[in-house]
């Protein structure tokens, strides 16, 4: 998102090969939120702080951030919603701003040689590419070996295509590092989000760097936890969305209702349409399409309803409405608008078997104990 870029040294530019080839590898606020019925504004900071663990440093700073994004977000400060935040905030990095993550180094050189290899480019080259020398001083590799937290191995990546003309412009989006800070923010929904919303805060850099920090975190998390509607009855289902994206327990119901009407064999995973965008309908497209002439709907219009998917329009849809119809008339009883989606986790830093179920009744966890404080 930055214009113009850093002049490399004459050696650099000798290495404009492998430099591509790497590329190609490293693919406060004016309102106030309305309170809780007979609280002040002081009284919510103080029911924050009671959310809050107990050996939380900077505990005014995290209360003030917090009040801030729910006022920013309109959103009422109750005990649920905070103790929510709370826990999303604990599993994530226990409140801190920068966590260190164990054995990061290795963990990036893992993931870069994974790259290169399904880029087809040999790793040999990709590491010589990374002795060159870094702004710092230092060689990429060097920082890339030491790297502690996040934000230090995302500078990295920074410099390295700040090194090239217009690189930032052209791979800005490339950046490993894709959820931020101490609530794990997405960085494609800050993005979004930002561009519909007024972000509260001054943007020194970009709303991707603001995510780094305590404030940009807790806002764009909070908005992704809650600044939504959903048939959710219970808070659980709004920790499986984090997870796996907004009204993805909503649409993992669909699916199970879909499974019964159709009797086609379907992945609960929240996912309507396929994740790369292509052309091609996916297994839950196809399973509508066959019911298509008792919805009387064609394939457009069932593409169309899809699309809504991550969005409450969906809910009002023909297809949501007569699928969940027809389901129940099927199994002659009202079926659940919310299910935890069925998804296996994937990343560098996963190394043992974890699902989105397992992330969301964790979360849900720690959310039972800091309302039961």
């Amino acid at each position: 998102t930055e214009a113009g870029a850093r002049v490399g040294s004459l050696r650099r530019w000798r290495h404009w090969p492998w430099i591509l080839g790497l590329l190609t590898v490293l693919s406060g606020c004016a309102s106030h939120p309305p309170e809780p019925p007979g609280m002040s504004p002081a009284e919510s900071r103080a029911a924050i702080d009671r959310s809050l663990p107990r050996d939380v440093s900077d505990r005014t700073g995290w209360v003030n951030d917090i009040y801030n994004a729910f006022a920013a977000l309109d959103l009422t400060p109750s005990r649920e919603n905070v103790c929510a935040v709370a826990a999303v905030t604990a599993q994530e990095s226990g409140f801190r701003v920068d966590p260190v993550v164990p054995d990061l180094g290795v963990i990036a050189w893992r993931e870069i040689d994974r790259r290169a290899a399904h880029a087809g480019i040999p790793a040999g080259i990709v590491h010589e590419v990374l002795k060159l020398d870094s702004p710092t001083g230092q060689s990429y590799g060097d920082r890339i070996e030491h790297a502690r937290t996040e934000k230090e191995l995302s500078d990295i990546f920074e410099d390295f295509t700040g090194s090239l003309p217009l690189g930032r412009r052209l791979f800005a989006s490339w950046n490993p590092i894709r959820t931020r800070g101490p609530m794990q923010v997405n960085v494609a929904f800050a993005d979004q989000f930002a561009a519909t919303h007024t972000y509260p805060y001054p943007v020194n850099v970009s709303i991707d760097e603001e995510l780094f920090s305590r404030r940009g975190s807790l806002y764009f998390g909070t908005a992704h936890l809650l600044a939504y509607s959903a048939p959710y009855d219970r808070y659980l289902y709004r920790f499986a969305d984090f997870n796996a994206g907004q009204y993805s327990s909503r649409n993992a119901a669909f699916q199970q209702a879909l499974k019964i009407v159709s009797a086609k064999p379907l992945a609960a995973d929240g996912a309507l349409l396929p994740h790369d965008g292509g052309n091609n309908a996916g297994d839950t497209e196809l399973a509508v399409r066959s019911l298509s002439a008792r919805l009387h709907l064609d394939d457009g219009a069932i593409h169309a309803a899809l699309e809504e998917g991550r969005s409450a329009r969906f809910e009002q849809s023909a297809v949501y409405r007569e699928v969940f119809r027809l389901a129940e008339q099927r199994v002659h009883h009202p079926l659940p608008r919310a299910a935890i989606p069925q998804i296996e986790l994937e990343g560098p830093k996963i190394e043992r078997r974890l699902t989105t179920e397992w992330y969301a009744r964790r979360v849900d966890g720690r959310y039972q104990a800091f309302l039961a404080r």
